[in-house]
């Protein structure tokens, strides 16, 4: 885990950037695929969803015990949003497009403000994260670039004046 600052623009920017979410989500697919068919089952799902941490009141820590019966049918249900054509299997095209959903509706709750939050490694969070500060590296790395650039033009260009003076 790591403390990491984001917007819902970070999140939203990787859900648009379809080959980096397509790459990760279609990875965490394969991932959760045990039996390589293909579909993905709610007994391979099942360790993802719990998880999510639905839950979760505060830090960790769950103020109200929930019925072993009450937590089996959220996450039933939360494996029905995945397997939209109601087949018993997620297939990746579902997969993707609930991803999408779900990774977008974290955006919208985000909104503009930057919140420093605690996110796992290999996330979907972590990732648009590392994502958005390769992106923001390589942006500075090519304006240091383009300075040094103008830099030598300026000297050149002096030394040209200087020579053609002379």
């Amino acid at each position: 885990m790591s403390v990491e600052i984001l917007d819902g623009s970070t999140v939203r920017s990787f859900v648009e950037d379809e080959r980096a979410f397509n790459s990760s989500v279609d990875g965490r697919f394969a991932a959760l695929d045990a039996d390589h068919d293909g579909l993905l089952t709610y007994a391979e799902m099942a360790g993802d969803l719990m998880s999510l941490r639905v839950l979760e009141r505060h830090f960790g820590v769950d103020k109200a015990a929930v019925a072993p019966e009450e937590l089996g049918a959220l996450y039933r249900g939360l494996f029905a949003r995945f397997d939209r054509d109601g087949s018993g299997m997620v297939d990746q095209h579902e997969f993707r497009a609930e991803m999408k959903e779900v990774m977008l509706a974290v955006a919208n709750g985000l909104g503009f403000l930057p919140v420093q939050m605690v996110v796992e490694e290999g996330s979907f969070l972590k990732v648009a994260v590392d994502r958005e500060l390769g992106q923001l590296a390589k942006a500075a790395l090519n304006e240091a670039h383009s300075r040094a650039r103008n830099t030598t033009s300026i000297h050149t260009i002096r030394e040209r004046a200087r020579k053609f003076r002379a």
